[in-house]
Formats: structure tokens, sequence, C-alpha cells
């Protein structure tokens, strides 16, 4: 695990001669070290992406003199920037149903610090899972949806999302189809998780459906929320290979495995600033 003294810098702009100088050289310039850097210039798109963690030299470092002397170079470039301080914990509220595999690994993650995040509450539309919470102690919020009441009870999430000053949601199986209005709110601040499975299962016990097919491998897709349902853009995938040993219970097993590690890979992209939208895709910068 790195270091907590590192600055995170990011930044987007227009593909242009001396993007990369104008950030390193001010970086240098400024006596900042730069521990690492990554930098990807998408040709398609004709936009240019770079994340640098630095560490300050001068004691005397601060975000808003940064800004101050950085912001006029930056605007030449037209250059949309970011700047994250070591002690930023991100404050993520966890969406859920029945499903616990992947709320336990978030909150095992988080209590053994390989997430270095805040979760001051957790939402369901089932009651099945507040033990969980409060063993952590975590506020458990049960908000049950039937057809007539799905927009009192978003409108619900959102105050609550409001309320403890969410930065990211997580969609830990949580199996409620967004409405266009939640989804729009939730815009490149929210990850979903899903199986993956070759051909395409839906509706109920898709394990189930992929074994009468015999597939020869499972896989996840953790993705940002929009409003394609299971089609937003993609941060993390994981698969494996199964085969004609493995029963439905199996095939459960082994997804439920993938969807948590690979949940758990977008999220801590996520919060480290790996992960950049671009259009209908992402560049994301892994470690």
């Amino acid at each position: 695990m790195k270091s907590k003294t590192n600055w995170i810098f990011t930044a987007s702009c227009p593909s242009t001669l001396g993007t990369v100088d104008v950030v390193t050289r001010y970086m240098a310039e400024a006596g900042n070290y730069v521990d690492e850097i990554h930098s990807f210039d998408d040709r398609e798109a004709g936009r240019f992406f770079i994340r640098i963690e630095f560490r300050p030299q001068s004691d005397e470092f601060s975000a808003e003199q940064f800004a101050e002397q950085f912001a006029p170079r930056a605007d030449e470039f037209q250059m949309e920037w970011e700047l994250t301080a070591p002690d930023h914990r991100p404050r993520v509220a966890i969406l859920v149903s029945k499903y616990d595999h992947c709320l336990n690994d978030l909150l095992y993650r988080h209590r053994t610090g390989q997430l270095d995040i805040e979760v001051p509450v957790i939402i369901s539309n089932h009651p099945d899972l507040e033990h969980l919470a409060e063993w952590h102690g975590i506020p458990y919020y049960h908000l049950p949806i039937t057809p007539d009441t799905k927009p009192q009870q978003e409108a619900e999430i959102v105050k609550l999302l409001e309320e403890y000053d969410i930065e990211l949601v997580l969609l830990a199986r949580y199996m409620q189809v967004l409405s266009p209005d939640l989804c729009e709110y939730l815009d490149g601040k929210a990850i979903n998780i899903h199986h993956s499975l070759l051909p395409g299962f839906k509706g109920a016990r898709p394990y189930h459906q992929a074994w009468e097919k015999g597939v020869k491998m499972v896989g996840a897709t953790a993705h940002y929320v929009n409003n394609d349902l299971d089609e937003g853009p993609i941060i993390a995938q994981g698969i494996q290979q199964v085969d004609h040993a493995h029963y439905p219970e199996d095939l459960v097993a082994k997804g439920q495995d993938i969807e948590r590690i690979t949940l758990f890979n977008a999220v801590r992209y996520h919060i480290n600033k790996r992960v950049f939208l671009n259009g209908q895709r992402t560049v994301v910068f892994t470690d």
C-alpha cells in the first residue's frame, strides 16, 4: 500500500503539443517530486489524460498555492484538472438487496484498510442484511420498493445521499432498475456490478441458465451507472474458466467471487483517481 503522503494530480484536455511538459515542468519548478506518472492520448477522441502522484518537498506546500500558480498554465491548454490530498477519504454509500457477498467484501476491505474510504450509510430495499450494518456500526435504511412507491423511495435515497454528503455510490448487487432521473443524478459517481455471461443470460437464475447451455467461462463487469441498463462505461472486468464438471451451484460460487473482486478493483481505481470518463468509455490507469 502506497504512502499516504502522496498528493494526486489528474487532468484532461484537448490533445495539444506540450500537454505533458506543462504539467511536469510545473512540478519540477514547484519542487514537487513525482513518484508515479501515467498519461494517454486518445487519437480517436482527440483528448489527453494524465495522472501524477507527487510528494511536495516544501513544508509550505498548499492546495491553494498550487491552484494559484498552476491554473494560468492549465487555462492555456483548456485543461480540466483536480488535486486530491493524501488524507482524503471518499464518503461512500452502499446500496444492496439480499445477496451479501459484495457487501461483506467491501466492509471487510474497508475495516482492514484495503479501501481507504468512509462508509456512513447502507441502503437496501430488503431488511435481510441489517445485521451486517449493525455489526459494523453503520446506519442501515430499509426502503422497500414497489412500482407504486419507487418514485418516493428513490427520492428518499437522494435525500440520504445528500444528508450523508456522499461522493460515491456502490450498487453491491442492488437488484433494482434505477429510474432515468436517479441515473442522471448519479452520473459519474455510482458504480454497479453484474455478471458477464456469454451468451447473455438475463432474468432469474442466470448461472443456472448458463449451466444449461454449457458455458466455458463466467465473469463480472463493474461499470458506471447510466440510463442504459448494465451498459454504462466499463471500469473493470474479470473472468474465470469453467467446464463440464461445474454444476450450477459451482458457477454461482465462482461468479460471486469474481463479482466481489471486480467490484473491489473498480472501487479502488475510482477512489485513487485512476479512472477518467471518456464519452461512453473510460481511461483507467491501473496500478
